[in-house]
């Protein structure tokens, strides 16, 4: 693995103060132990294995599938203690860590477990064991998605809820409007499509443990440059042309639409004609739609727009 750096942030972006929760200012944090991206997505629709790649270095999942899989790649993180934590994964295969985003899920399925005896661990894992998506549907349906995990999303994860009140300003209002309601219908749409017994994101959400038999990170399944810096900065600075595809999770979460249109003229100016860049949001779809949001078994996304530059935004398929 190499390492580089990167100017100063600019403002602009709640990310660059590395916490989650609000409170006093400090040092950053690991807000994320896991991603919760499927980077089948990614494998599905970038160039073949050997392009130019950038990718959230985050946890280090996505960047160590996409090297596991050929690809030359660009791992940026605007957080510093994130960054050394992924270094720490893909070049020493460092255990798992539990950011501040796992102890906020973790937190849910406590209260879920104690009020409501569907959501008992050993209740959630034998859900989680099934492969055949008709009978998760149903049993989602009958069994989990009842009154009592409504009332508790709704008090969790409304707007005026608890995880807005604990989360900073400039994130509150990445939530979509009825977040309970939102993310419930979408793990429906996932239990309905994906097999669980395979869901790596599914038993990590629902029972904060990870798949048995799911592959580790790979520690040295290739090259990755890691940098420490804010995306859009990287992506102006660098030369026109010089990624072939370019993946972006939560990245338009929380900054302003001045914030997503540079976003958008850098990825134009460092992609090539022609190249690929898949972007995820916790929004609700707008007119756009979701596009692959189905496709991803994490989840937790409403839109993931896999766009080709140079064609003024229209989606790959």
């Amino acid at each position: 693995m190499t390492a580089a750096h990167a100017p100063a942030p600019a403002a602009g972006t709640p990310w660059q103060a590395g916490r989650l929760l609000a409170g006093p200012a400090g040092r950053p944090r690991v807000l994320f132990g896991r991603m919760y991206e499927d980077p089948a997505v990614e494998l599905a629709v970038f160039p073949p294995p050997g392009a130019r790649v950038l990718c959230i270095a985050s946890a280090g999942d996505t960047a160590a599938a996409l090297a596991a899989a050929g690809y030359e790649v660009t791992a940026i993180d605007l957080n510093p203690v994130q960054l050394a934590y992924a270094r720490a994964r893909l070049e020493g295969g460092a255990a798992a860590l539990t950011g501040t985003a796992e102890r906020l899920t973790g937190l849910g399925r406590a209260a879920a477990a104690a009020l409501l005896p569907a959501w008992r661990p050993a209740a959630v894992a034998g859900f989680l064991r099934l492969d055949a998506p008709g009978e998760q549907q149903r049993r989602w349906a009958a069994e989990f998605d009842g009154i009592g995990l409504r009332m508790l999303a709704a008090g969790a994860l409304r707007p005026a809820g608890a995880l807005a009140a604990a989360l900073r300003p400039g994130f509150r209002c990445a939530l979509p409007r009825g977040f309970d309601a939102v993310l419930l219908r979408r793990i429906a749409r996932t239990v309905a499509r994906h097999p669980n017994a395979a869901n790596d994101w599914a038993w990590r959400l629902l029972l904060g443990r990870e798949r048995p038999g799911a592959a580790a990170v790979p520690a040295g399944g290739g090259q990755v440059r890691l940098v420490l810096g804010e995306v859009v900065e990287h992506l102006e600075h660098s030369a026109a042309g010089s990624y072939d595809a370019v993946t972006l999770s939560n990245v338009v979460d929380g900054p302003g639409p001045h914030f997503a249109r540079r976003l958008r003229a850098a990825v134009e100016h460092a992609v090539r004609p022609g190249g690929i860049a898949v972007v995820r949001s916790l929004r609700e779809p707008g007119p756009a739609g979701p596009g692959l949001a189905a496709e991803d078994r994490s989840m937790i996304w409403g839109v993931v727009r896999a766009v080709r530059t140079g064609t003024d935004g229209a989606d790959t398929r």
